[in-house]
């Protein structure tokens, strides 16, 4: 991916609101299922990772990213963009 799309794509989440929140159980299958389901339907999604430090935020959205052949663009504090481009 370029930089000119990842940027464009960073730019049109920016007023999107976390569909999948990762809580305090962590990285469950059904956590998985349910960003695989968002991914489908949007195509870009937030997704909002509650843990202790960013090794753990960042470790648990890359997991996700591995599972789902998805891109994290970015992680700002909690909050990761993710993008999967929708199969035709």
């Amino acid at each position: 991916m370029h930089n000119k799309q990842k940027t464009a794509l960073i730019a049109k989440a920016h007023h999107l609101n976390p569909v999948v929140m990762i809580g305090q159980k962590g990285l469950t299958d059904n956590v998985i299922a349910e960003v695989e389901q968002a991914l489908v339907a949007h195509e870009l999604i937030k997704i909002k990772v509650v843990a202790e430090d960013k090794e753990q935020r960042t470790a648990m959205i890359n997991d996700i990213c591995t599972a789902l052949n998805a891109v994290n663009l970015k992680l700002i504090g909690n909050i990761s963009i993710v993008y999967r481009k929708a199969s035709e």
